[in-house]
């Protein structure tokens, strides 16, 4: 089945705004009603597939973040383990571990998802 554009927009918008990971029921709420929670559903599972959105599960609470776009070769992403907060970081330093797994481990890893876990600042309190 495929998604009506104008929803996938007006979800793919709203995704996009979001600053922190988010609930499906927020993303709900801010599209005000006007898309279907199955519609929703559906598009989040598509762009989880595409290595789009991530899907994070705290404490029995299911949220998604978005992976924003990066032409650069050098990011990745630092998420909270505990308040499930996804920043996005340029950093020349990912190159050397990409090279240590590649040389070391015969493993090519996805320069576009990398995401190392931890406990941000916040949370370590």
């Amino acid at each position: 089945m495929e998604y009506n554009t104008k929803q996938k927009d007006t979800i793919l918008s709203v995704i996009k705004g979001y600053d922190r990971s988010f609930m499906v029921k927020d993303l709900y709420n801010d599209l005000g009603g006007k898309v279907g929670l199955t519609t929703i559903y559906r598009l989040l599972d598509k762009l989880i597939m595409e290595g789009r959105l991530t899907k994070l599960i705290n404490n029995n609470i299911t949220y998604y973040q978005y992976l924003s776009e990066c032409d650069h070769d050098n990011h990745f992403y630092l998420k909270c383990d505990k308040c499930g907060l996804m920043e996005h970081v340029d950093c020349d330093c990912i190159k050397d571990l990409e090279n240590h797994i590649l040389k070391n481990h015969k493993f090519i890893p996805n320069k576009k998802k990398i995401i190392i876990n931890g406990i941000c600042e916040n949370c370590k309190e």
